[in-house]
């Protein structure tokens, strides 16, 4: 339905049609859950980035440091034979094959 960002953080919005609300969570995080909600767009737009205030002051007054959605790291399972075939490309370019599947992946996402 579409994506609202604040402070680096990235949520979702749902609409439930029965209750006439807005609602959504904030994406890529593994530890920790930020929701929010709200009657109109203005409101769950509000309230997200308010959940996102609180949550950041959270881990600051408990000394944690706050989780970063999407850390960067994904664990990846291909067939064995595009494994190769990839390594084998990545060599020729003279990059490695994270560099490889970095570039791939942004081209397909552009």
């Amino acid at each position: 339905m579409g994506q609202l960002n604040y402070k680096g953080y990235t949520g979702n919005i749902d609409y439930d049609e029965k209750d006439n609300y807005f609602f959504g969570h904030v994406l890529g995080l593994r530890r920790d859950g930020i929701l929010y909600e709200g009657d109109s767009a203005d409101s769950l737009k509000k309230d997200f980035e308010e959940a996102v205030d609180d949550y950041l002051e959270n881990c600051r007054a408990n000394g944690v440091e706050p989780e970063k959605p999407y850390s960067g790291k994904v664990l990846l399972r291909i067939p064995s034979s595009l494994h190769g075939e990839a390594a084998q490309k990545a060599a020729e370019a003279g990059i490695s094959l994270n560099e490889f599947i970095t570039r791939a992946i942004a081209r397909a996402v552009r």
